[in-house]
């Protein structure tokens, strides 16, 4: 049977040295996991059989042995990246086994058998492999960057450089739940009037185009003065069934331009200032963008990122290009020696209470503590945001579509009326 010998790491640190015999190199590192030791080097005694195969080829074969997704599920969820709350399950789930005493490789071929929705089951075969081979867990991470972003590949790191990595996992947990729970909220709040407004305009178009002439028709066969409501509505109806092509082009033509003006970078900026002008749902989106940028910044210095590399990571998270360009220029200033309250009170975009808050945090030494206090402050206030736009859009919405389907109906029983009233007086005429 070939011999490996082996140099490996006990959870201590100290290292440590052997040999094994085993059939192959992938059995000589699962022994080395019963150890419970943590792999930094695998090698075959010369002159062994092992010894004598191709090992770069073996080299590919342990390390991507298990890892390539195997069902079409899998296949399809390794395309997208993961919703904020299945990677906040996930990082729960870690940290629960890490918790209960579990080695770091058997807690991650444990969570090969622990179904996490929107994470496939070859990521953590993956982490595993790699960490086997003597990875750290971060670097492991940083090699599937569509479901390991650099904020959480950063507060890994922290983790294991301080022991505490179990922590800095349920902290991230929370951040990821914290996120999706604010998500959530927004989108349902634009749920009901996206309905109506759909629901509204299709029964417009429905009416424009097949309901409407047919009473063109009847008018048109008698010799009524119709009214103005009426003949507006008309020609609108003949535009709507007659140009219908037109209206198509030009609505395909101004999307496009759109478009190209939104991919450009100064296209992006502008759009993204109009979305923080826009009223009323412009307040929700600079309270979300505001707590956003102090919930990612605190967690990042909490766990025990440097402020520099936690501003850049917080100004990738940021999705509003406003915050971003803010952000870096926070990071410049920072990095010329100015405190964190200095720069963003000189970028006129944060709010003035941000900016006091992290000062006294300066002043205190809690800026983490400090922005966390601002982020807690601004989500409050996007849920109230949010429950006054929702209650504001509701009626305005009903009352549009309500105003729009009312003219239909007026437009069309007042043409019917004169019709009635013509002819009467043609009767009474006789």
């Amino acid at each position: 049977m070939p011999q490996f010998s082996y140099k490996a790491r006990r959870r201590s640190g100290e290292v440590v040295h052997g040999s094994l015999d085993v059939a192959d190199r992938t059995a000589a590192l699962a022994q080395i996991d019963r150890l419970g030791l943590f792999p930094v080097s695998v090698d075959a005694a010369k002159g062994s059989a092992a010894s004598k195969k191709d090992k770069p080829a073996d080299k590919k074969s342990a390390s991507t042995a298990g890892v390539a997704p195997t069902s079409f599920r899998e296949r399809m969820a390794s395309r997208r990246k993961p919703k904020l709350q299945e990677l906040a399950t996930f990082t729960q789930q870690l940290a629960n086994l890490l918790q209960a005493g579990m080695p770091l490789t058997v807690a991650l071929n444990s969570m090969t058998h622990l179904e996490t929705k929107g994470i496939p089951k070859h990521v953590a075969v993956g982490l595993r492999q790699e960490v086997m081979e003597g990875r750290s867990l971060s670097d492991a991470m940083s090699k599937q960057p569509l479901i390991f972003t650099d904020l959480y590949v950063n507060m890994v790191k922290a983790g294991e450089q301080s022991g505490a990595l179990v922590e800095v996992l349920r902290r991230m947990a929370d951040h990821f739940e914290k996120f999706a729970a604010v998500q959530a909220k927004f989108t349902s709040a634009l749920i009901y009037p996206a309905f109506v407004a759909v629901v509204g305009i299709g029964i417009i178009i429905f009416f424009m185009t097949f309901m409407l002439p047919k009473f063109m028709t009847l008018f048109g066969n008698m010799a009524v003065q119709l009214p103005a409501s009426t003949q507006l509505l008309m020609d609108i109806s003949k535009i709507f069934t007659g140009y219908w092509w037109l209206m198509l082009l030009i609505l395909g033509a101004a999307i496009l331009a759109f478009r190209r003006f939104q991919n450009t970078e100064e296209g992006k900026h502008k759009i993204d200032e109009w979305k923080m002008k826009m009223p009323v749902f412009g307040k929700v989106m600079k309270l979300n963008l505001y707590g956003q940028f102090a919930r990612t910044l605190s967690t990042l210095l909490e766990n025990g990122v440097p402020v520099l590399t936690a501003l850049k990571i917080t100004e990738q998270v940021l999705s509003n290009r406003v915050i971003k360009e803010a952000t870096a220029k926070t990071r410049e200033a920072v990095t010329d020696g100015k405190t964190l309250a200095q720069p963003l009170a000189a970028s006129k975009i944060f709010p003035q209470l941000m900016v006091d808050l992290v000062r006294i945090g300066e002043e205190t030494g809690d800026v983490p503590g400090a922005l966390k206090n601002v982020a807690d402050t601004y989500e409050n206030e996007l849920n109230l945001a949010l429950r006054v736009m929702t209650n504001m859009i509701e009626p305005v919405m009903i009352v549009a579509m309500a105003g729009g389907v009312g003219f239909l109906l007026l437009s069309v029983l007042s043409a019917m009326f004169s019709l009635i009233s013509n002819v009467g007086s043609s009767m009474g005429g006789r």
